[in-house]
């Protein structure tokens, strides 16, 4: 019987080896981050922040640094750093809490791709713009200047603050909207209720642009104020 356990025993030694040999090995590797989460974090996070933008976004985030050797995280915690927007070129601060604390930059491209107005022909300082004056273009928003006009509902009316050459994109600050009441102009005042509308006239006390507020005196010589739409009319709400 001792020769045979003899026998038996390298045998016994290779399997010890077989079953303890992976298991090591797979015990080395455990918990680790994978850099593929932290990835996925970074985009649904972006996403988030860009919600609202016009059109389509796409959101390509950067390796993570390979050499990071990174505790697996309960909660991967995104940010943005002081001052950085959603867009463009950026960075996103992907944080661990538990169980062990972290930290990784990872760098992503976020692109903005809409329909955006341009000037169809030289514009000038004072110019009421048309249909006619606007076209559109497409391209990545994030590569142009801030407050790029995307609707033309939003130009169209409008004034110009300045004169742009053919082709300039559109912005914001760009346009002015337009006087609809000036001061001491005869003026229309309309009050309209659940089944009734009453229409006055009146003169106005000051200047205003559609939709702001302005007094009128009225022909029996009381104040009241209205909002100032086109057309010398004031809305007058009871």
């Amino acid at each position: 019987m001792r020769i045979t356990h003899w026998r038996l025993l390298p045998f016994s030694l290779t399997l010890i080896a077989l079953f303890t040999g992976p298991a090591s090995a797979s015990a080395s590797t455990k918990g680790k981050q994978e850099p593929r989460l932290i990835q996925e974090a970074v985009i649904h996070f972006l996403r988030t922040q860009s919600a609202g933008l016009p059109g389509k976004v796409e959101i390509t985030p950067g390796a993570v640094d390979a050499r990071a050797d990174l505790p697996a995280c309960a909660a991967l915690e995104p940010a943005l750093p002081p001052g950085s927007r959603p867009w463009g070129n950026t960075t996103v601060i992907v944080s661990c809490a538990a169980p062990s604390p972290w930290t990784v930059y990872v760098r992503a491209t976020v692109k903005v791709i809409a329909d955006y107005l341009v000037s169809a022909r030289p514009l000038i300082q004072g110019q009421t713009l048309t249909v006619a004056d606007v076209a559109v273009r497409g391209g990545d928003l994030t590569q142009l200047p801030p407050g790029i006009v995307t609707d033309v509902n939003q130009a169209v009316g409008k004034t110009m603050a300045g004169s742009i050459p053919l082709g300039s994109p559109l912005r914001q600050d760009m346009l002015r909207a337009q006087t609809a009441v000036k001061v001491n102009q005869n003026v229309k005042l309309v009050s309209n209720g659940r089944g009734f509308r009453v229409s006055a006239e009146g003169k106005a006390l000051g200047n205003a642009l559609e939709g702001q507020l302005v007094q009128v005196r009225s022909a029996s010589g009381s104040v009241v104020s209205g909002i100032a739409r086109a057309g010398s009319v004031v809305e007058v709400s009871h």
